[in-house]
């Protein structure tokens, strides 16, 4: 084995529209640019690949793909799983299970989803996985905390690295024109978006006419089930609501600088989520790394990620907190200042290449401990 591991990266992979994909992609960079090897098994979803690091693909539903996926990553000196429920074979992804069965090297699964009332089949099935990796990694101390409280793992086992973002560097970005607040990613209900668009009927009519942007596509699953409903009926809430001039759509494809360009000539990013349960958001390190202000509602990583004051967190069932934390940002530009200078402190640590340094770290840790355990034995 070379100084530097190999990684062989289990996942979701471009051109799969998810935020796993674009995680893993980006983590499969960080890895490179440190100098090491890596290999990509992806989760088929009938569309190829045109990344020469993907070595083959996981047929979900195939015991032979199955098979064929642990010796695949068996070539590697360490894999990588990325762990949520949805993207595996099986009842609550448990053909998993047999994937980290077959590895004859170390593993290290990212946990992406910590759930906070999991059914009995989906906490046997994280327990199964946890039990046969040699080291989980989750991405907030709210979702460690979960996770040894709520799940019968080895707390020695579980590192706590952060989701990884493209932290550019801060120059001074014009923001001329309407003030924009700004929410992306896939969209879907349970976005919440529906809550800024409640709050745009107060905030269009503030000094600069601020609009309210949503960019991004519907979620593929979304649209396979519904169609484009859900934005239909913002569009038509907002068409109600006398504010279809403040309220705008935008399901162009962007790539990562095109994103960060967006991000950063924003003037405050919002993050409406309905969840109360969500221990990750790759959108929320994102928003941290762009340098703007945030306005999160109270899932459990923006209580984390913003409590040194990068953004503003709002409860759930609270519209007027809602319009009034926008409010604050779009007319004190002190409080707006502070919270944007509050996030550049923060960036550089959720870097991808610092997040792919922890990783190789901990694959450089497992690799000596399972060589030291073999020549005891």
């Amino acid at each position: 084995m070379s100084a530097t591991p190999s990684f062989g990266i289990l996942s979701t992979y471009p051109p799969t529209p998810c935020g796993l994909a674009t995680f893993s992609a980006a983590l499969a960079d960080g890895l490179s640019a440190n100098g090491a090897d890596v290999n990509v098994v992806r989760v088929a979803d009938g569309t190829p690949s045109r990344s020469n690091r993907v070595v083959g693909e996981l047929i979900n539903g195939s015991p032979s793909s199955v098979d064929a996926c642990s010796d695949l990553l068996n070539n590697s000196d360490v894999a990588v799983i990325q762990h949520e429920y949805g993207i595996y074979g099986g009842a609550d992804g448990d053909e998993v299970i047999s994937i980290l069965g077959g590895l004859q090297i170390p593993s290290i699964v990212v946990l992406h989803t910590v759930p906070k009332d999991p059914t009995r089949h989906q906490r046997s099935v994280l327990e199964a996985v946890a039990a046969l990796a040699d080291q989980v990694v989750v991405m907030s101390d709210s979702a460690a905390l979960r996770l040894c409280a709520g799940f019968d793992v080895e707390r020695r086992k579980v590192s706590t690295i952060p989701h990884g973002a493209a932290v550019t560097t801060f120059g001074h970005t014009k923001r001329s024109g309407r003030p924009t607040l700004l929410t992306w990613g896939l969209l879907g209900p349970g976005k919440g978006i529906e809550r800024v668009i409640d709050a745009m009927g107060s905030l269009h009519t503030l000094r600069g006419n601020p609009r309210y942007l949503i960019a991004g596509r519907t979620h593929p699953k979304v649209l396979a089930a519904e169609g484009e409903a859900y934005r239909e009926a913002r569009a038509e809430q907002a068409r109600r609501a006398g504010i279809s001039a403040a309220v705008h759509f935008d399901a162009g494809y962007r790539d990562v600088a095109s994103l960060s360009a967006l991000a950063q000539s924003a003037s405050v990013v919002v993050l409406p989520y309905d969840s109360t349960d969500q221990v990750t958001s790759g959108v929320l390190v994102d928003a941290i790394a762009s340098g703007r202000p945030v306005v999160a509602t109270a899932f459990p990583h923006a209580v984390e990620l913003l409590a040194t004051g990068a953004g503003i967190v709002v409860p759930h069932d609270d519209p007027d907190a809602m319009t009034a934390a926008l409010e604050a940002v779009l007319t004190q530009p002190r409080l707006a200042g502070g919270m944007a200078a509050e996030a550049r402190r923060l960036a550089p640590a959720m870097a991808w290449p610092v997040v792919a340094t922890s990783y190789q770290a901990v694959a450089q840790r497992i690799l000596a401990k399972r060589s030291k355990q073999t020549w005891l034995s």
